[in-house]
């Protein structure tokens, strides 16, 4: 079992898990307060069918890795860890950017369906809502499985251990207990989610360049295979597994990972808006407390 990889698998299960425990939370705690707990159920059966959907798609997905003869199988990494690298950028943005209206939105939501009556409005609401976190958390799960090659086993066990920690802390946070500050959570992990994304994106790069697509770029830009090779030593290979370190890069994947780096983490690092941290935003500390 390769540990770097399973670091990957656990931060994304995590990241992903929390949020989607987080957004659960937030409903059932409405619920609670409002006088409607004889509708758990319906949250719970929404909330199990999105689960249910996303493993069978991260299942499908899984199961293509390796299936395919070469070029296909390199196409087949490129795109899947550069769409991984994407997905991952998209949802970082947008959850800080919706976080402001995110819990009004779920309260809306409960109200509606709670007035409309029907039986499956509910568990609509809640499967709409966890269905976006388990289908992002398989298509980067696939990227990164799909970089980690023969060790992906070490992604997925990774990711399981990351989301059963998110299901105690999601029924932490239901009860009120203050285990974890979810704002530093979410930027932390934010920021070492930039870094595997860029890993993953100038690993597709490299895998296109490969098979002949780029042929611009494509000298090493240095070789620190002497000092700290990704390939038979253990920090560098942990390096490798976690934020896509290579010791001999091409200009290309080198310039890609600085550039993604720079222009990404600055954009997510840089403050809030006032607009964006008005009162009912989430994540907060105690974002299920309704």
């Amino acid at each position: 079992m390769d540990f770097g990889f399973l670091i990957t698998g656990l931060l994304t299960g995590l990241r992903e898990g929390v949020e989607a425990a987080l957004i659960v939370s937030i409903i059932l705690a409405y619920l609670a307060k409002t006088g409607n707990r004889r509708h758990f159920g319906k949250i719970w059966l929404g909330t199990g069918a999105a689960i249910a959907i996303s493993v069978g798609v991260g299942v499908i997905l899984f199961n293509t890795i390796g299936g395919f003869g070469e070029p296909a199988e390199q196409i087949f990494e490129g795109f899947a860890m550069l769409i991984a690298a994407g997905v991952v950028t998209w949802m970082l943005f947008w959850m800080r950017r919706a976080a402001a209206s995110i819990k009004g939105q779920l309260h809306a939501g409960v109200d509606r369906a709670l007035m409309e009556g029907g039986l499956f409005g509910l568990a609509l609401l809640a499967f709409t809502a966890v269905i976006r976190e388990g289908i992002e958390t398989a298509l980067f799960l696939m990227g990164q499985a799909t970089a980690a090659g023969t060790e992906a086993t070490s992604t997925l066990i990774g990711a399981i251990i990351g989301l059963l920690i998110a299901i105690g802390i999601g029924y932490a946070l239901y009860r009120g207990a203050r285990i974890i500050n979810l704002r530093t959570f979410f930027n932390w992990t934010g920021v070492a989610l930039i870094f595997i994304a860029a890993g993953l994106l100038s690993h597709s790069l490299h895998e296109f360049i490969e098979i002949g697509w780029i042929s611009v770029g494509t000298a090493t830009a240095f070789d620190i295979s002497g000092i700290l090779s990704h390939e038979d030593n253990l920090l560098g290979q942990m390096l490798r597994a976690i934020f896509g370190y290579t010791s001999t890069p091409e200009w290309m994947t080198f310039l890609a990972w600085l550039v993604y780096i720079g222009s990404v983490l600055g954009l997510y690092l840089r403050p809030a808006r006032a607009a964006d941290r008005r009162p009912g935003s989430m994540p907060a500390e105690t974002a299920p407390n309704v």
